[in-house]
């Protein structure tokens, strides 16, 4: 989780985001595409809307066990650190707390997040629309 490079994030080329991290992202924006296709594809054989189902909740199942080990161990960092404690305490902040507090905020606001919720907001409103569209207007 902590790149040595990555403190403050004000050097965002360097603050690279590792390839499994990108793997997992991936595979949620799949499982994301997969569970809302499961409208159309029902309207065209229900054998293809379950293979999308079942796509996308394995592909959440999978992204979601990645996620939880990531912020579990971000998480396990910030208590056996007691870095919530040191700040709390006005007393000086060590250089190696400090970059643990920048490397766990770097993290904190990583583009794809934002990226993330943008496509499950973009794509929950298009299945939407087709749903009404097939269920209503068809």
């Amino acid at each position: 989780m902590q790149n040595k490079k990555c403190i403050d994030c004000s050097e965002s080329k360097k603050c690279r985001e590792s390839s499994v991290a990108w793997v997992f992202f991936i595979i949620g924006l799949i499982a994301t595409i997969a569970i809302r296709a499961v409208t159309v594809l029902i309207h065209i054989h229900p054998v293809y809307g379950q293979i999308a189902w079942y796509a996308g909740v394995l592909g959440f199942f999978i992204f979601f066990v990645y996620k939880f080990k990531v912020d579990h161990a971000r998480s396990r960092l910030i208590k056996d650190k007691r870095l919530i404690d040191k700040l709390s305490k006005n007393g000086a902040i060590e250089k190696e707390d400090r970059e643990l507090i920048g490397s766990v905020l770097c993290a904190l606001s990583s583009n794809k997040d934002r990226i993330n919720y943008f496509f499950i907001f973009a794509s929950s409103a298009l299945a939407l629309i087709i749903a009404v569209y097939f269920d209503f207007l068809r």
